[in-house]
């Protein structure tokens, strides 16, 4: 199934990411929380890719299981990151060749210990490149790409990333999904912003249920997503109470989710960190609301 065609349905989609497990336990583990979520009946899962390419054949290998074994639509995470246009065609063919049908094309992050991105020799600067590429080559993949309603951290101009963001989605992107974010309001100026621009494609906003401080400071710090005042100040209060920050995040993301979905988002796109517990607690919150 193509995503962009359950997208245009008129339903919300909503849909769980996963990253691939490097040990037969965690493996293991990973399968249950899929099989706890499967009850939800998501639209789609999305595995993600190691950086430089660390989890290419993990991802392509859990896209299958994901597909054959527990009967769910997946896409695959693709990125720029150590790759050359013959190495990139040769993933496509293994991801065309698996019975992928959906791919979600980005340029990555450095790799671990260098802070500015280097493509490789013969490959690709910017995830509209790799966009462009995948469609020069014929391939009939579902492509996705990345957004980000605050801005990309390496971008300090938000109409320049917007355009970049532009030249992404003509060059064949079918819809996007959004980098976290804790205030509803940067979304929903950022589609404002990208209808404005002539940026026409599902733009499905990416939730992370906060489970952890420690954790939801880091990430937010490496994408540049803002915590709300109030906020970061009850998580400070619960602090050293792992129950109540979780209690906290699952709470405030299904409020969250729900002015999005009442506001018109398409969907969810939940940032699960590979458990099941603060994700199924929301959705079926967000379920029960639409009966």
């Amino acid at each position: 199934m193509r995503i962009a065609e359950a997208l245009g349905r008129g339903r919300p989609c909503f849909s769980f990411e996963f990253f691939p497990p490097k040990s037969a336990e965690a493996t293991g583990a990973l399968l249950s929380t899929i099989d706890e979520l499967r009850e939800l009946k998501p639209t789609f899962v999305s595995v993600t890719y190691g950086a430089g390419g660390s989890t290419r054949d993990l991802t392509l290998d859990l896209v299958r299981r994901i597909k054959r074994e527990r009967g769910l639509e997946a896409m695959a995470h693709l990125t720029c990151v150590g790759h050359s246009r013959a190495e990139i065609a040769r993933i496509l063919d293994d991801h065309r060749d698996a019975g992928v049908e959906n791919v979600i094309a980005l340029r990555g992050d450095p790799p671990r210990g260098e802070t500015v991105f280097r493509p490789a020799p013969d490959g690709f600067a910017h995830a509209s490149d790799l966009v462009a590429f995948i469609r020069q080559c014929g391939h009939s993949f579902c492509l996705a790409a990345a957004c980000y309603p605050e801005g990309h951290i390496e971008c300090g101009d938000r109409n320049v990333d917007l355009e970049n963001l532009r030249t992404k989605v003509r060059a064949g992107v079918d819809f996007i999904i959004t980098q976290l974010f804790f205030d509803n309001a940067f979304y929903f100026d950022f589609v404002s912003r990208a209808r404005a621009v002539g940026i026409d494609v599902a733009i499905i906003p990416g939730i992370m249920p906060i489970t952890n401080v420690d954790q939801v400071e880091r990430f937010s710090k490496l994408c540049g997503a803002t915590i709300p005042m109030r906020l970061a100040l009850e998580l400070e209060r619960r602090r050293t109470d792992p129950e109540a920050v979780a209690e906290l995040g699952v709470a405030m993301a299904t409020l969250q989710c729900a002015e999005l979905l009442d506001r018109g988002a398409p969907g969810i796109h939940f940032y699960t960190l590979n458990k099941s517990p603060a994700t199924r607690m929301i959705l079926t919150a967000l379920q029960a609301r639409s009966r």
